[in-house]
């Protein structure tokens, strides 16, 4: 009877232990929940916004480099008017898209914000991975905020630092 709880320990143990994957799926948010259709709303103003994150950094040489935990974080900064963002999307290093995380425009309320995560074993990215995110807004409303939260453990150390998107248009 012990060899069998002792197995049955292990086993659960060893479950325990396994390392999720990368899903490549929005952080929480279910974005297909916040779909909404723009054809219906005439008057927004829109717009483009760069994101560089980083899902690899580079340590003492170019030859030693660190794996991030990249979260984007779209925030609607308006204290009163719903923000859309209709476009997400994720670039490699070389500039080449890797996916798409919207299929079509969802909403954010008023100070809302919603997210992004990169898990740090997805490396496709690299060093100089980004976003383009597209966007529109009520006319005389504040734009959308966009950050990039990298973040790394390791044993007792830590690395963490942000990015802040740029307006294209």
């Amino acid at each position: 009877m012990k060899q069998i709880i002792s197995l049955l320990l292990m086993f659960f143990l060893v479950l325990s232990c396994r390392e999720n994957g990368p899903t490549n799926l929005p952080h929480k948010e279910n974005f297909k929940n916040r779909t909404i259709d723009l054809g219906t709303l005439d008057s927004l103003e829109s717009g483009k916004t760069y994101l560089s994150v980083y899902s690899r950094i580079y340590s003492l040489s170019e030859q030693k480099t660190h794996n991030l935990t990249v979260t984007a974080s779209i925030r609607n900064t308006s204290l009163s008017d719903t923000v859309y963002i209709s476009k997400a999307e994720y670039y490699n290093t070389h500039g080449k898209p890797l996916r798409s995380y919207l299929d079509h425009p969802i909403y954010l309320a008023p100070l809302e914000t919603v997210e992004i995560v990169i898990d740090e074993i997805d490396q496709e990215g690299g060093t100089g991975a980004n976003f383009i995110f597209g966007w529109e807004k009520e006319p005389n409303s504040s734009d959308p905020l966009f950050e990039g939260v990298m973040i790394s453990t390791y044993g007792t150390q830590g690395l963490s630092f942000t990015t802040q998107g740029k307006r294209l248009e």
